[in-house]
């Protein structure tokens, strides 16, 4: 359990803002400076067009003097972080008066997907997937990449945190900044470009992970074996992992346009995204009930296989068995054995072991074991 928290600084844009953080909370410390090795962009966006800033603090100035200054406040900032150092994250609490818990866990990762509100602000964990090729999964024996994003939403900024190298938001921020409507939204239109891309991005890796799961039913109805069954154990250990990402998310995605913070006009948006993640889970499990299937269908077929083998086997050894047991009475050598003694007693022992051998054959070829 996280320790409480008490806000004990006023920043320099009057806000409250949170003591700091190393990977946990300790006491205020002096300001760290602001993120360099991190930052992947960040961009001043007044009126749905970007204004040219030198750094983040030049673009946050730039933002909440126009905000001051306008009577509709249609400005804001976003910054977007690859893998943060944590003075690099407390430096932007400092700046947009982020909460301690919801920056916590933006440094240490691997939460679980929520939306989370804190004041005037909103902080969403999303799940990130992406579909592996057949040349790394054969490297690392995993079908499926997983990351995080983290976006903190506030009324004049939008901070994202990304872990991990799939699903990057390089292509969200230039296909807005090239649709100035786009850009117009505000935060909460950040929010639904970057939750209606990575929802993208899971209806796209269900529907590989079905054609992958076809190719696997496949292999299995034609000749299973020991390695169509460890594919099928990793292939469902993939879907519990898609299930996870997916899952939690759209009990609190589908409340998101109730919420206060998003614009009416924003919500039919999220709406949509809501049903692309229903759509999504109703197929995550349906394909994860059908793999359960096929394993156990590959399990029948494999102990089939087996008992098959077993039967042929023991066919064989019965065949061979007549003229063993014959040959083994013969081999005692008493003086006093049938037809030792007559010139025809060898071929006739012979045709003996030949012909009950011919007849176990037959019989074993009738009831299916040869």
């Amino acid at each position: 359990m996280r320790s409480s928290i008490l806000f004990t600084r006023i920043n320099r844009h009057g806000r409250m803002v949170p003591p700091r953080l190393n990977g946990s909370v300790t006491a205020a410390a002096t300001p760290s400076g602001p993120p360099d090795n991190s930052v992947v962009e960040f961009g001043a966006y007044v009126g749905g067009e970007k204004v040219p800033a030198r750094d983040i603090p030049e673009a946050v100035r730039l933002v909440r003097e126009h905000n001051h200054d306008s009577p509709v406040p249609d400005a804001y900032v976003w910054v977007g972080l690859h893998e943060p150092d944590a003075p690099e994250v407390e430096w932007l609490a400092d700046v947009f008066g982020l909460h301690p818990l919801a920056v916590e866990d933006a440094i240490k990762a691997h939460q679980r997907p929520k939306v989370e509100r804190y004041g005037d602000s909103l902080f969403v964990v999303l799940k990130t997937v992406a579909f592996i090729d057949h040349v790394e999964t054969a490297a690392t024996g995993e079908i499926i990449g997983t990351g995080e994003i983290m976006v903190f939403v506030g009324p004049d900024f939008v901070v994202t945190v990304r872990h991990g190298r799939h699903c990057p938001l390089s292509d969200v921020r230039e296909r807005m900044e090239a649709e100035p409507k786009m850009l117009v939204r505000g935060p909460a239109g950040v929010l639904h470009a970057i939750a209606d891309h990575v929802v993208d991005k899971y209806l796209q890796v269900a529907d590989l992970m079905q054609t992958e799961l076809e190719e696997v039913e496949s292999a299995v109805f034609t000749q299973v074996s020991s390695r169509d069954i460890n594919r099928i154990y990793q292939f469902k250990r993939e879907m519990l992992e898609l299930k996870r990402a997916v899952g939690p998310l759209q009990t609190p995605f589908n409340a998101l346009p109730q919420r206060r913070m998003i614009p009416s006009e924003m919500r039919e948006y999220f709406r949509d995204v809501g049903d692309h993640l229903s759509r999504v889970c109703e197929q995550v499990q349906a394909t994860n009930e059908l793999s359960d299937s096929i394993l156990q269908a590959a399990l029948a077929r494999s102990n089939a296989l087996a008992n098959e083998d077993m039967r042929k086997i023991s066919a064989w050894v019965a065949i061979i068995s007549v003229p063993t047991m014959i040959a083994g009475l013969y081999g005692m050598n008493f003086d006093y054995m049938p037809e030792v003694k007559t010139v025809w007693g060898y071929p006739v022992v012979l045709g003996v072991m030949a012909f009950v051998c011919t007849l176990l054959h037959r019989a074993f070829r009738r009831n299916g074991w040869l």
